[in-house]
């Protein structure tokens, strides 16, 4: 019943949708905004005019809500509500967060480490060398890095193949429904990726893949992920308008220089020239950036073997990560998050240090065990 009442919101369109995710967020689910989907004011007591009536006429959407959750159960499209454990935890941060997203794949949306890959269409040789040998490098680095993209053109379907190629998990986010995959050129590696990540989208089948779709879907690329990497671009284009959204969202923004005067550098250079990007010429530079060097240096201090000190001595938050995990053993880290209502983006260096304490240790499936 949650999710029919989610798709039935998204149905509404023609709101702004920070408005709709406050109202969503304060009644917690929307079950309770559909029960009080004639006093909304009871929860929203400065909802808009045409949210209170909207509202009220809401049931005409239903038909078009039930079809959608029919076919979706059908064809394994998984509808995932905000509120529902498996939603990307970072996304949720988001205020302007969809209320729903439909996925396709096995990708596990709260994985430890998440990039995106982003940039021009038009990727010259140079734009595909510069992914090729980063993400061949970050696999050796950060073995589990889960990388998200758009399935566009150039740069976006070069990095899924990459990603493919290397062994690591790969998400791209459509600017249209599931029941179709744009750019057609791109099924084979779209079918690929739902057995090795999957597809994202917030849209409804049936929806087309019109201008200001591409747009939007940018907000998820950027918001799902810890960091997002420009690798070519022209001084205009969409990937400079998602690092923009990632910039707001307080991501970090990695950007590969390129040669003056060349024209898919040119957006490159002058967001690191204005201090709107690091500047990084491989995977290592990115990932000593990122503090993610950590996961090496933690691979093979195992491998040497780690003796667990018996009183380790534990910062506040590392101690309400201790006793979260003593009542509820063996969590990922979405739903560690949350209970332990500890950030993703802070949680995941309190793992590595309690890791390397030997207090916890990483189990099948992503999951965090307390030694005790």
């Amino acid at each position: 019943m949650e999710t029919l009442n989610t798709i039935l919101l998204t149905r509404m369109t023609r709101f702004h949708l920070t408005e709709l995710v406050e109202l969503y967020r304060r009644a917690g689910s929307a079950t309770t905004v559909i029960e009080h989907h004639k006093d909304i004011r009871e929860i929203l007591p400065d909802a808009s005019t045409r949210l209170v009536n909207a509202l009220k006429d809401i049931d005409e959407l239903r038909k078009r809500a039930e079809e959608e959750l029919t076919y979706d159960e059908k064809h394994n499209i998984l509808p995932i509500c905000m509120n529902d454990e498996r939603y990307p935890q970072r996304l949720r941060e988001c205020p302007d967060a969809p209320l729903l997203l439909y996925q396709l794949g096995n990708a596990d949306l709260n994985n430890r480490r998440i990039i995106n890959i982003i940039g021009t269409r038009h990727c010259t040789p140079y734009g595909q060398d510069l992914i090729r040998s980063f993400v061949r490098e970050l696999k050796t680095l950060c073995p589990n890095v889960l990388i998200f993209s758009g399935l566009a053109y150039g740069v976006d379907i070069h990095a899924h193949r990459a990603a493919l190629e290397n062994g690591l998990e790969t998400v791209g986010v459509l600017a249209h429904g599931l029941d179709d995959i744009y750019p057609r050129g791109h099924r084979d590696t779209a079918l690929e990726m739902i057995k090795h990540g999957g597809l994202l989208t917030e849209y409804m089948t049936h929806t087309q893949p019109v201008a200001r779709n591409f747009v939007q879907r940018n907000r998820i690329v950027a918001g799902c992920s810890d960091a997002t990497i420009l690798i070519e671009s022209a001084a205009k284009g969409g990937g400079l308008i998602t690092c923009s959204i990632a910039r707001s969202y307080g991501r970090e923004i990695f950007a590969f220089p390129g040669a003056i005067g060349a024209e898919y550098s040119e957006g490159c250079n002058n967001l690191i020239r204005d201090n709107g990007a690091a500047l990084i010429t491989s995977a290592t530079d990115f990932v000593k950036a990122m503090g993610w060097n950590e996961d090496l240096i933690l691979e093979q201090a195992q491998q040497k073997g780690i003796e667990r000190n018996c009183f380790p001595e534990l910062s506040a938050e590392e101690d309400t990560i201790v006793k979260t995990l003593s009542k509820n053993n063996d969590l990922q880290i979405n739903l560690l998050s949350t209970q332990a209502n500890i950030p993703i983006s802070q949680l995941s260096g309190l793992l590595f240090s309690l890791e390397m304490k030997g207090v916890i240790r990483t189990m099948a499936g992503g999951c965090y065990h307390l030694i005790v």
